[in-house]
């Protein structure tokens, strides 16, 4: 918009130039045409001398160059210098050889121009540098006021934390979220900045909340709560009295209203809740479930982004919670939390053990991607016997291992083996454990005395249902391969041991995933599609988009029907069949020149198209919806479902329902009208019995 508004003014100086420049050509040659001028001129039954007009000409020229000076500046002084000065040559050569006089009064009037051209320049260059210094002044001013209220803005937060024993820089993490939620919705620099800063004191009237209330550890009673609720009323009335910053109690005063009215302290509605605070809301409900609080640990955010979708539409808006949504799918390596000191260990520096498994790292992911860990390990001083590290293979929602029931529960922590690095294992959950050890030849005389440090250096990967791990100790390697129970589940290594010390870790994964042959299979493929085949092959697809059908040519009427059902490990909303409209080479998904214009969750997400489509969804609920932990467990027992998809040139609008869930989704194609195709795939569903009805 800036940038329009400066091209647009560039052009209109540009043109004014030159339409003075041309007045003033035009005035020049006037008075050359009239100075040569013998006959007179008549006007009416006037005669007038053609040198009469000479003056008028001559005075027009010079207030054209005298216009170039005033509005044009330094290349208006150049120019207006030189268009006076190429005027002496002919006032010389008419007083010299043609022995006219009255050119001398152009000699003299050409000199006083030139000194009120010198004159107004050097007058605009004080005024320019007058204005410049007051300019810069003002900008210092405006500067140290922003330096300062943001200083003050942050004393005031952390104020605000530092009653709160469990914030842990809650406020500044909400103010970061809403921005980064700000900039996905095309705001501006100045409409973030302003966002940030309403969001870093949206709880400021907690000052005013008793200490007691709010590290109370246990549930509030009703009268405490109705305390705590007058918190944004608090945050309103202190932030209302900054008048140069009226937007900061907006953020405050409403974070608590629901987008379906059941909020406070207002009861707003929809859209009649202001935009900010609908953001914040968000925000503040996130960082509320990843960070740590009093009566729990930090929600693992599968779980958050699972409740956000729920809440959509209720206690969120639904366009600005699916904006969370994408920040989380984004955010792969989960830095959208409340930070602890990460390092190599997750969370630790090194690993110090007492009792056997009385200390176990956070877990390092393994997947089709060599993960290779080193680590150096000593036992303890005045430890008779101490046995070599030991690896916990587990899966859990929040990256951890758990022993108390209700937490293995929330989390879905499952745990498979434990490897000893000595080669010895304990197998819980797996179906089958192969071990193999490998002496060095050239190593034999390093001993591994008791009370010596040890140097190990560690590989792992995961292929669909085996994991292959490598421990060499420098005198011989041990390799295990790993049968697990199903292909679906994570796999994470948390290590530990007794009475030792494990420290000098560093962790690195290769950028490559290893060839579909590298592990050697020692049990057979666990699958889930072994029912009747349609058109199109089964799929069984563990993972998020790990497989997809082939490519099913996309016509005018296609209808596709199969029966899904979600792995046994499925647990979330989107632990469900999607589609994908698309264009390759190849006709497969991720092949050859590949184009997706469409991705449709079967329980209605979807993500607007790239460049080269446009996509409008919409999902209705009927009074069948019961509620998405109902449509889970349909899920889960399987069913059959129908997709219809109609297509008129580039757009394609494409529909199902399932359970009360009616989802249309409307896709203009933007480059093109050449060949489309559809596939399915999905997460950790099976897909059986796919037929193609092309209508």
């Amino acid at each position: 918009m800036n940038e329009a508004k400066k091209m647009s003014d560039k052009t209109k100086n540009r043109v004014l130039f030159a339409g003075i420049l041309f007045l003033y050509l035009t005035a020049s040659l006037a008075v050359v045409m009239t100075a040569h001028r013998s006959a007179p001129i008549v006007i009416g039954s006037y005669e007038i001398p053609a040198t009469a007009f000479m003056g008028v000409f001559s005075s027009l020229a010079n207030v054209c160059v005298i216009f170039m000076v005033l509005f044009f500046k330094k290349p208006g002084f150049i120019m207006a210098i030189l268009l006076v000065a190429a005027g002496y040559p002919q006032i010389i050569v008419n007083i010299v050889r043609r022995q006219n006089l009255m050119s001398i009064s152009g000699l003299f009037t050409n000199a006083f121009t030139i000194i009120a051209i010198i004159l107004i320049h050097q007058r605009n260059k004080t005024i320019e540098e007058y204005q410049e210094a007051e300019l810069k002044q003002l900008r210092a001013q405006h500067k140290f006021s922003k330096h300062l209220f943001e200083q003050t803005a942050t004393a005031l937060v952390n104020a605000v934390d530092a009653k709160d024993e469990y914030s842990h820089g809650h406020s500044l993490r909400v103010a970061e979220y809403s921005e980064k939620i700000a900039r996905m919705m095309g705001k501006n620099d100045e409409e973030c900045y302003k966002i940030y800063y309403t969001a870093l004191l949206h709880d400021v009237g907690k000052i005013g909340i008793d200490d007691s209330i709010i590290n109370k550890k246990g549930k509030l009673t009703k009268e405490e709560f109705d305390i705590m609720k007058e918190h944004p009323i608090k945050g309103n009335r202190i932030l209302s009295s900054v008048s140069e910053y009226p937007y900061l109690s907006i953020g405050a005063h409403y974070h608590h209203e629901r987008y379906d009215g059941m909020g406070y302290p207002s009861g707003l509605k929809g859209e009649d809740i202001p935009e900010v605070a609908r953001i914040i809301t968000v925000a503040d409900a996130y960082d509320a479930m990843t960070s740590n609080r009093s009566y729990r640990d930090t929600i693992p955010q599968q779980l958050v982004r699972e409740e956000i979708v729920k809440c959509a539409g209720t206690q969120f808006d639904p366009e600005i919670a699916k904006i969370m949504q994408k920040l989380i799918d984004m955010d792969v390596e989960y830095q959208m939390k409340e930070k602890d000191s990460l390092d190599e260990l997750a969370g630790r520096n090194d690993l110090r053990c007492d009792e056997y498994r009385s200390t176990i790292s956070d877990g390092i992911h393994v997947n089709n991607c060599i993960t290779r860990i080193h680590l150096r390990y000593s036992p303890n001083e005045n430890v008779k016997v101490s046995r070599p590290p030991v690896m916990v293979l587990f899966d859990s929602l929040d990256e951890r291992v758990h022993v108390d029931e209700k937490t293995v529960r929330e989390l879905n922590y499952f745990e498979y083996c434990e490897i000893c690095f000595d080669g010895s294992t304990v197998n819980k959950e797996t179906r089958k454990i192969q071990a193999n050890v490998i002496d060095h030849e050239n190593d034999e005389q390093r001993l591994k005395a008791l009370g010596k440090d040890v140097i190990y250096d560690i590989e792992a990967v995961k292929q669909k249902d085996h994991v292959f791990i490598s421990i060499d100790d420098g005198a011989k390697t041990v390799e295990f391969t790993i049968a697990l129970p199903d292909s679906s589940r994570f796999v994470y290594i948390g290590l530990t041991g007794e009475y030792c010390h494990i420290s000098e870790v560093t962790i690195t994964r290769d950028d490559e995933p290893v060839p579909d042959d590298y592990i050697k299979r020692i049990a057979e493929e666990i699958s889930y599609i072994d029912g009747p085949v349609g058109d199109v092959a089964n799929v069984q697809i563990d993972g998020y988009r790990t497989d997809a059908t082939e490519g099913i040519p996309l016509s005018d009427g296609l209808s596709i029907t199969f029966h899904t059902k979600s792995l046994p490990t499925a647990r979330l909303i989107w632990h469900c069949p999607y589609f994908t409209i698309f264009r390759s080479r190849d006709k497969k998904v991720g092949g050859v020149d590949f184009h997706e214009y469409a991705f449709i969750r079967l329980d209605g997400e979807n993500w607007e198209g790239s460049d080269c489509s446009e996509n409008e969804l919409t999902v209705n609920r009927s009074d069948a919806f019961g509620g998405w932990e109902a449509w889970k467990k349909s899920n889960k027992e399987g069913f059959d479902c129908t997709v219809d998809f109609k297509r008129d040139g580039n757009v394609i609008i494409t529909r199902t329902e399932n359970f009360g869930l009616e989802i249309i989704n409307k896709t203009t194609i933007i480059d093109g009208t050449g060949d489309l195709y559809v596939a399915i795939t999905g997460d950790q569903t099976a897909l059986t019995d796919i037929r193609i009805n092309k209508g």
